[in-house]
């Protein structure tokens, strides 16, 4: 049955019942959508299992509803709520379903009643979205309105202001002067009732649509053709300018998305676009037996949970013991000589903090970094002359302990637990450009000590959870080979931020041997903190945060880091383990399970009696082991205790983001990554049917962002399951391809993939699997390196070929045909200068005033004999790079020698200009000469030396380290930019030698030339493979693999896409409706794309 409803719109709604034991065939399904008038829902029992609307497992009948959602681009709108209760065996299930079309998704919410109602059905509740209307927050300024030269006249920061005698009056008088400059220069918006407005309105749409209303109320009062004339083209003006805005605005935002974006927020912004916000409501609280609702009433008491969590009585009164008799001991950290560390911070510091800043949500004071950034040079001046008394002064600013946080619900906890929120603190912008630059100090220090085990991997540079998920997926498939068993432990620690025992942080750097400045500041920032919770525009009272590091600071994750980075220590050899922050997971394998289980009961022992000894609690309840095994006999599964209490054994454990199950499957990972995707692809479904995020560049862009970026996520891990398991994930590529390129359904998928422009999954894998590979080996110290097989193991591997091998064993083979195979990767060292000694650089270019095509070779040469008439007393080195098909070299040139070198063909030739240079500085080392000066025609490679950052190419960090050295021993050299191929007699020189070079130099090759012949590599692979498809419609048309750019307007793009394909409606619909292909009547054959654009006589008049 099905009526239409005017409901805002004119609305279809179908109620559906698909008998459970009756056939019904999917054409039925096709063409039940094909009569229904847009947009439409589909309501009713559809008698169907799957994973994808909750339940446990998937049927036939299920298969067919995924298939029908998916063939004809509708949308679910179910979420995991069950909505059938089974009587006889008092189970719930979900049958009913909500289908619709994409345009109504973002307007729409869906909810499952709670009251059967006599029914064993539970009621289907589908409400338009409405917004919220209006939210009242706090005033903030609009920077995009922002008069930044009067702020910066008026925000001048003065000598005065920050050479008072007290530290805190003195970052008072900045923060005034700051926030009055603000006030008087950046306007605010209206403290009133926030009223929500599309994101894509603008002055011109305004201004449109007033036009259209005053030629509708002309006409309305005189209604003639003219006028009616006049209000028509108004109101066409006006649409057409909203279309443009909606589609301008669109993909500005899209052109800003990265893969960390997240589904909720992509919907966030549709929905916005459409008008439809999300209503902020105050949670309401239950303490005991009270009730909060009033904003001000939710503050406090979150603020007291918040402070109850970080209080002294929390801990346990064992611990209150220790805790009391160890700060009995005071901590000296007077520094009895001059630590590099502890010197004044510098200029190049501060502005590397602020550029690193991200525009967060100013804390307390109400500074923003954007404030900061635009201060003049002067201002700046005085303000790290302030940052550096309170560095050498050593005392702390008072403003700078408060912070305001903002609670954050856990996902999926209850609303009404004050317990359940995240607590993120909001602290001075200056405070944490501050300590943006102590923190690079002291990660610096940490590194270069090896204070932190390896094995944490958390915020540390060249590391991620790819590292933990490597290593516990290695040991596990080294225990398979061998007929072991392996029990791992994933822990669970209860407020590990909130509870870290500060005099712990503190004692723990006094035994790394820190003294001086830095130790000291990180006293004083961590005493003495307070904080308000934020609610909308209320705020609570003061709070105290006894201890815990305060969550959103700067510092706090490294000072989290380094306190629990020790538990890692207190391992037995025996056993092995892993963090990534604070996310512990310990493991032992062997072939006795009664010996992995004492060698496990003793290493939680001592786990739990450091937290003990340190103020960490483990929580038994929310730890879980998985025995991993392929045996097929009967044996029993471990039983190890936390405190006497059973650790549970599950079959299957989510860790990092990936779900790891007893047997290393990867199934119930794989099943879950497609039941996220398919929920994601809803946000492709409902833009593909919009006027203004349609175009297919935008949509590929979201689908990498959004979707393939959850399926590349630890692919290099669960890519090894088998392949009929990894083949499910690649129905969502496919269906997430026809939806962006608007491909008909019986596309071939190969010609998907290269309309498209994206790998396959399988070749995806590869490429993500060997860079993380090649990733690790530049990262000095990575624990990745150290998992290459012995060789006893190898024959293992060997003779138990069904076995599948770890990582480092399938990039090999992947490797195998490539150029890459047996290649060293060089180190790239990110701590090879200390952040207050950063490398400076410069160079000469004597041609800056003249553009190279609009000049004569014989200017260049005039210009350059006159800059060595300037420069006579030092010795010219010439340098180049060379780079053609199958030969790489580089050269340098001295006024009595030359040397040349052949690389590998995979370097590039940046990498070749900077290996000369290199070379030449070697060459000069051993000279009793002092002045030279090198010329390069490589702008790049001087731009590059002359920018110090972390991410620096090796070879010029290796260039930065060999200067200084010769600058200490008292060489003078110079850096000099010439022009190329104008003659300039040495440069042509070294041209000819790294072109004809012949002596190979063995080098590590950088990670970054690395990675483009890599993808050059795949790219090839996937040509070769595209060649011997000859027969393939689309190749006639694109015998090349490349990116062909896309129409803005949908329709076209997508007529143009299918016609290309040869697959269009007309020509292949007859394979759903079980029908003959429709035939030529001139030709007597088939209907084709080609044929009727080409062949066909009988079109040729058309």
């Amino acid at each position: 049955v099905a009526v239409q409803v005017h409901a805002r719109t004119l609305v279809t709604v179908c109620s559906v019942y698909l008998p459970p034991h009756d056939v019904i065939s999917q054409q039925d399904l096709d063409t039940l959508v094909d009569q229904l008038p847009t947009p439409f829902i589909l309501l009713g029992d559809f008698n169907g299992h799957s994973t994808l609307w909750g339940s446990d497992d998937t049927n036939s009948r299920g298969r067919q509803i995924e298939r029908f959602i998916s063939n004809n681009c509708l949308c679910l709108l179910n979420n995991d709520e069950k909505t059938y209760f089974h009587e006889p065996t008092r189970t719930f299930h979900s049958l009913d379903l909500a289908i619709c079309s994409p345009a109504l998704m973002p307007l729409l919410n869906f909810s499952v009643g709670c009251d059967l109602h006599n029914s064993d059905h539970f009621p289907l509740i589908v409400s338009y979205a409405d917004s919220g209307g209006a939210i009242q927050y706090p005033p903030r300024y609009l920077f995009q309105r922002a008069d930044w030269e009067k702020f910066m006249q008026l925000a001048d920061v003065t000598e005065s202001m920050i050479c008072t005698a007290d530290i805190t009056e003195a970052v008072q008088n900045v923060v005034d002067c700051i926030i009055n400059a603000a006030n008087n220069s950046i306007p605010k918006c209206s403290p009133r009732l926030k009223k929500f407005r599309r994101p894509w309105w603008n002055e011109a749409c305004r201004d449109s649509r007033r036009e259209e209303k005053k030629q509708w109320n002309i006409f309305r009062r005189y209604p003639t053709t003219e006028n009616h004339v006049a209000f028509k083209r108004a109101k066409a003006l006006a649409r057409r300018i909203r279309r443009r805005s909606q589609r301008e605005s669109w993909i500005n935002f899209i052109s800003s998305i990265t893969s960390s974006i997240s589904s909720k927020q992509l919907w966030k912004k549709v929905k916005a676009a459409n008008g439809i916000y999300h209503e902020f409501s105050f949670p309401v609280l239950n303490t005991g037996n009270a009730t909060h609702s009033a904003p001000l009433d939710i503050a406090n008491t979150l603020g007291h949970a918040f402070a109850q969590v970080s209080a002294h009585d929390s801990y346990g009164s064992d611990f209150r013991t220790i805790k009391n008799r160890a700060e009995r001991t005071p901590l000296h950290f007077t520094a009895r000589s001059a630590l590099p560390y502890n010197s004044e911070f510098r200029m190049f510091e501060f502005q590397k903090a602020l550029s690193l800043a991200h525009d967060t949500s100013p804390g307390p004071d109400g500074i923003t970094y954007n404030m900061l950034r635009h201060l003049n040079t002067t201002s700046l001046s005085h303000l790290l002359f302030l940052f550096n008394r309170i560095w050498t002064e050593q005392k702390y600013p008072s403003q700078w302990h408060e912070a305001i946080v903002i609670p954050i619900l856990k996902p999926g906890k209850d609303s009404s637990n004050p317990l359940n929120y995240r607590p993120i603190a909001l602290t001075s912008c200056l405070c944490k450009t501050l300590e943006r630059m102590v923190n690079a100090r002291l990660v610096f220090e940490l590194e270069k000590q090896g204070c932190i085990s390896p094995l944490q991997s958390g915020f540390r540079r060249g590391r991620s959870t790819f590292d933990n998920l490597v290593l516990l997926e290695t040991q596990i498939r080294n225990a398979f080979v061998r007929r072991n068993h392996l029990v791992s432990i994933f822990f669970d620690i209860e407020k590990a931020y909130d509870r870290t025992w500060r005099y712990g942080i503190l004692l723990t750097l006094f035994n790394f041997g820190f003294r001086g400045n830095l130790p000291i500041f990180l006293k004083n920032f961590l005493s003495h903190r307070t904080f308000r919770v934020r609610m909308g525009n209320f705020y609570s009272d003061h709070f105290i945060q006894a201890e815990g590091v305060p969550q959103g600071s700067v510092l706090s994750v490294t000072l989290f880091i380094i306190h629990l980075s020790q538990i890692l220590n207190h391992l037995p050899s025996s056993v092995h383990g892993s963090l990534y922050v604070d996310d512990l997971q310990i493991s032992c394998q062997g072939s006795n399970m009664h010996l992995i289980e004492r060698q496990l009961q003793n290493a939680v022992n001592q786990l739990v009696a450091w937290c003990d000894n340190n103020g960490h609690a483990i929580s038994p309840e929310k730890s879980r082991c998985v025995h991993f095994c392929r045996k097929r006999n009967l044996h029993l599964d471990p039983v190890i205790y936390i405190r006497n209490f059973a650790i549970p054994v599950v079959n299957d454990i989510r860790f990092l983001g990936v779900i790891f199950d007893r047997k290393l499957t990867f199934l119930p990972h794989v099943l879950h990554l497609r039941k996220k995707c398919e929920r994601s692809m809803n946000i492709l479904k409902v833009l593909s049917k919009t006027s203004w995020g349609a175009d297919r560049t935008s949509l590929l862009r979201i689908y990498q962002a959004v979707i393939l970026s959850r399926i590349d996520y630890g692919c290099m891990v669960y890519g090894s399951a088998r392949p009929t398991v990894l083949r499910r994930l690649d129905t969502i590529h496919h269906s997430a391809l026809r939806i962006c390129t608007g491909a008909f359904r019986t596309s071939p998928v190969e010609s998907l993939y290269n309309i498209s422009h994206q790998l396959p999954l399988d070749s995806r894998r590869q490429k993500i699997s060997a860079l993380y590979s090649f990733r690790a080996q530049s990262v000095r110290n990575h624990p990745i390196n150290r998992l290459s097989l012995p060789a006893g193991l190898r024959r293992l591997y060997a003779a138990r070929p069904s076995h599948i091998l770890p990582l480092c064993e399938r990039t090999k083979m992947l490797l195998h045909d490539s150029d890459l195979n047996n290649v060293s990767v060089q180190l790239s060292d990110f701590f090879t200068f200390p952040p207050w000694d950063s490398p400076q650089f410069s160079f000469l270019n004597p041609f800056s005033g003249f553009d190279k095509p609009s000049t004569a070779p014989i200017t260049f040469k005039q210009l350059f004999h006159h800059h060595r008439y300037q420069y006579s007393s030092f010795v010219p080195i010439f340098t180049d790079g060379s780079k053609s098909d199958g030969h790489v070299g580089c050269g340098v040139v001295f006024p009595s020698d030359t040397l040349s070198y052949r690389l590998h063909n995979c370097c590039s030739v940046f990498t070749a200009e900077l290996v000369a240079i290199f070379c030449a500085l070697q060459e000069i080392l051993p000279s009793n000469q002092r002045n030279f000066i090198l010329y390069t025609d490589s702008m790049s490679a001087l731009e590059t030396l002359s920018h110090y950052d972390n991410r620096i190419h090796p070879v010029a960090l290796e260039i930065l380290s060999v200067l200084q050295f010769l600058r200490k021993k008292g060489f003078n050299i110079i850096f000099c930019w010439v022009p190329s191929h104008v003659g300039i007699s040495g440069n042509e020189t070294a041209d000819v030698i790294a072109r004809f070079a012949s002596d190979f130099l063995p080098r590590a090759l950088p990670y970054c030339d690395i990675k483009k012949f890599l993808v050059s590599h795949l790219l090839s692979v996937w040509q070769q493979k595209w060649n011997l498809l000859t027969r393939n419609k689309l190749y006639s048309v694109k015998p090349s693999i490349g990116l062909w750019p896309a129409l803005l307007l949908r329709d076209f793009d997508v007529k143009l896409t299918r016609l290309r394909i040869g697959h269009t409606r007309f020509t292949h619909r007859h394979l759903f409706l079980g029908q003959r292909a429709p035939r030529c009547p001139t030709c007597h054959t088939d209907f084709t794309v080609n044929h009727i654009l080409v062949e066909c006589p009988s079109f040729k008049c058309h």
